[in-house]
């Protein structure tokens, strides 16, 4: 059911239509034929009041009219408004004339109300009698309160008038009470009209505002969070990488003296893309880098590196002068530069060359110790990565992108070798080489008991500062790599175990005769016997190849195998060397016939010079073998430095026995005519052994003999043990290992100022 107006409805003529009661009957008077229609009901005076009620008035009844002033003025209390007054009275007329008509005989004809209307309001009984008693019909207002129209109808009651028509019974039966204030009366909202041109500026402002917001968050996302990566992006084309070589470290002798360093230098380097005219550029620059042109050009022309891009950087040369690039960049040549780079300086050129090595144009190690050290002398290279133009503008952009990765530099080696002595040594076997056209040579002195090998020298040598220009077997160590059948050197190594061993005694003399024959080889001596006895000196003062084979006879093989591992033979020494060859011995389980008469002499033993060195070393050391050492300690880049480890040691021979052994090798160089004699040093006791072996190359007898001399002093109380090792292919050996050992013993006890025996 739809809601009911609150505005009262009009009829045709305009009138407000409500209570068909006659609200002036207030005096008692009869109601007048045809006034109680709905037109009479709805015809209301500018006041408030009805026609009919005005007619009272003006009647004189006075109860009534003073029961309808009192309402009168009731019905202006203020604060009421003037809807809520017609309201109010509209209900109190309402139910007068319920009370007028209690049978609701009116009111329960629904199509009374509709009636009334067609016949202009009128009251009759018929339509023909409404039409005959036309009533008078006044447009009022009437504004009535409800207890007024309740008092006004008990009046006219009491005073016995007749009372009104009964009206027509109300639509809605208000039930709170008639002095109560009503309630304003909410209306439901209705739903918006997508019509209404303010809903649809709202909805347009919103929709722009949301746009507008996504646009600012979207610009904020590419600003603050993936910024990075769009300008990482388009980055890498324009970012140029220098390299920053991280300084090489140097290496330096036992004093503290450079023997390999290296020192600030510049690349030259060209860009194939930018270079104008190749013919040109390569003919400027050839004088000064020294390069012929036409491998300049070639470096300079244009090529696809294999990722298919151009090439943008080819190296023209490395290690040049600062002078020199300085003179290159003053020439503008386009698409030429020069950037900081290092070069590797060998101040003694061939100074202890085949111990140090050398390295490439990167500094890498390539050979010797640059090689064996090269993880710690190299260090850590930096980066310059920053942004350059394009084009005419290929130039670090100022404010642009730059990062600095400093480089490392690496750490330092200290070798044990003395400069002056290495010198020393090269020289005198270089001397002595070059007079019978040896092949190769190798010197090795050790310092007694540290075990530090203070020179390592070896023939043939090269420039290490331009390795370039050597053939490979120049380059080689032959202290370390060149491998021999030692030969007599090697009979130390029976007489010490044998008199450890309790086999011999220092006086033990024995018949020797001229030959021994072992399986099916026969071996002599080269100074004959003739049976006679010899003792343990004479033996070995004149190589008795006879004598040590007896006592081998009575020492054993396994026992000489043991002291030949003892001595450190059949495996590297440790050194540090590169390469270092580590010998070979032939198990007793292999031992032909023959073998018993020549390994106790040398022979079907491979050993390195610098093993048999050691050996001595340990005869010299009261009988402890200490592993020889090349490197004395490392240097950081902040200057501390670090000793190298502890040098493995084993006891071998007894002091006493030691010490008796190395008399009898004194004999070697103070005997007349013994084998020895050319090594003695004047004014100093030396005791060593000469050998004359073969050179072994992958098990291969070379043509020619190795000679040999090993050697300490002074013997009473040893210093320094020095090994000469010559191959001769055309022979004589003999003629340079004693001299030379003899030289370079004699300068090494100058150069330390070790005074003189004092005794024969």
């Amino acid at each position: 059911m739809a809601p009911r107006p609150e505005e009262p409805r009009r009829d045709a003529t305009g009138s407000r239509r409500g209570s068909s009661r006659a609200s002036g009957d207030r005096g008692g008077e009869p109601r007048e034929p045809g006034v109680g229609g709905i037109s009479g009901a709805r015809s209301y005076t500018p006041r408030g009041r009805t026609v009919r009620e005005s007619h009272d008035e003006r009647a004189g009844t006075a109860r009534g009219t003073g029961r309808d002033e009192r309402v009168t003025r009731q019905s202006g209390l203020p604060g009421r408004s003037e809807r809520e007054e017609r309201t109010a009275a509209a209900r109190r007329t309402t139910g007068a004339d319920q009370r007028r008509n209690p049978r609701g005989t009116r009111s329960a004809d629904p199509f009374r109300p509709a009636l009334q209307v067609l016949d202009g309001g009128r009251t009759g009984a018929g339509r023909t009698g409404r039409r005959a008693a036309p009533a008078a019909r006044t447009t009022v207002i009437r504004t009535v309160d409800p207890a007024g129209t309740r008092a006004g109808a008990r009046g006219t009651a009491r005073d016995g008038g007749p009372p009104d028509e009964e009206p027509t019974p109300p639509r809605r039966r208000d039930r709170r009470p008639a002095t109560a204030a009503r309630r304003p009366v909410r209306r439901p909202r209705r739903p918006p009209l997508l019509a209404d041109p303010r809903r649809r500026l709202r909805l347009g402002t919103v929709l722009t505002l949301a746009l507008f917001a996504v646009i600012g968050i979207r610009l904020v996302a590419l600003q603050a969070v993936e910024a990075p990566a769009y300008a990482g992006g388009g980055v890498t084309d324009r970012l140029r990488k220098v390299d920053l070589p991280a300084p090489r470290g140097a290496i330096y002798d036992r004093d503290g003296n450079p023997l390999a360093h290296s020192v600030e230098a510049r690349y030259v380097f060209a860009d194939p893309t930018r270079v104008k005219d190749i013919p040109a550029a390569a003919k400027a620059l050839s004088p000064l880098l020294g390069i012929p042109v036409s491998d300049l050009a070639e470096r300079m022309a244009p090529r696809v590196r294999e990722d298919g891009k151009e090439s943008e950087f080819e190296y023209l040369a490395r290690g040049v002068e600062i002078g020199t690039a300085r003179k290159i960049l003053e020439l503008e040549l386009p698409g030429i530069g020069a950037h900081r780079d290092e070069r590797r300086e060998v101040p003694g050129d061939d100074l202890a060359a085949n111990l140090i090595g050398f390295t490439s144009q990167d500094m890498v190690g390539l050979e010797g110790l640059e090689a064996r050290y090269d993880d710690l002398l190299a260090g850590e290279d930096g980066k310059r990565v920053f942004e350059i133009g394009a084009g005419d503008l290929s130039a670090p952009i100022p404010g642009g992108y730059r990062e600095t990765t400093e480089a490392k530099p690496g750490s330092s080696l200290a070798l044990t070798v003395d400069r002056d002595l290495q010198y020393r040594y090269q020289e005198i076997l270089s001397d002595r080489m070059a007079k019978v056209n040896g092949s190769t040579g190798a010197a090795v002195v050790i310092e007694i008991p540290s075990g530090e090998i203070l020179a390592q020298a070896s023939h043939p040598t090269y420039n290490a500062a331009a390795p370039e220009k050597s053939k490979p077997t120049d380059r080689e160590d032959a202290a370390t790599s060149f491998v021999v059948d030692p030969g007599s050197v090697h009979k130390a190594i029976t007489f010490g175990a044998a008199l450890q061993e309790g086999v011999i005694t220092p006086d033990t003399t024995f018949p020797v005769e001229n030959y021994i024959v072992k399986g099916d080889t026969p071996f002599r001596d080269t100074h004959p016997a003739n049976g006679q006895p010899m003792t343990l000196a004479r033996m070995m003062a004149y190589s008795s190849n006879v004598g040590t084979i007896k006592i081998a006879d009575q020492l054993g093989k396994e026992k000489l195998y043991e002291y030949q591992q003892r001595f450190g033979l059949g495996k590297p020494t440790g050194v540090g060397m590169p390469g270092e060859a580590p010998g070979q011995l032939l198990p007793p389980s292999e031992w032909s016939g023959s073998s018993a008469g020549s390994v106790p002499i040398g022979h079907s033993v491979d050993a390195t010079p610098l093993q048999m060195a050691a050996v001595y070393a340990a005869i010299a050391n009261n009988g402890t073998w200490v592993q020889p050492r090349l490197v004395k300690e490392t240097i950081d880049p902040n200057g501390k430095r670090t000793p190298t480890k502890p040098p493995v040691t084993r006891t071998v021979l007894s002091p006493e026995n030691a010490k008796a052994l190395r008399a009898i090798l004194e004999a070697v160089t103070t005997e007349a005519g013994a084998t020895g004699v050319t090594a003695a040093v004047p004014g100093y006791r030396v005791a060593g052994k000469t050998g004359t072996g073969w050179r072994l190359v992958d098990g291969k007898k070379q043509p020619g003999e190795v000679a040999s001399f090993i050697g300490m002093a002074p013997a009473e109380n040893p210093r320094y043990v020095i090994a000469v090792f010559a191959h001769t292919p055309g022979g004589g050996g003999g003629a340079i290992a004693g001299p030379a050992f003899r030289d370079m013993m004699g300068f090494t006890l100058r150069h330390y100022k070790v005074p003189p025996t004092g005794e024969k």
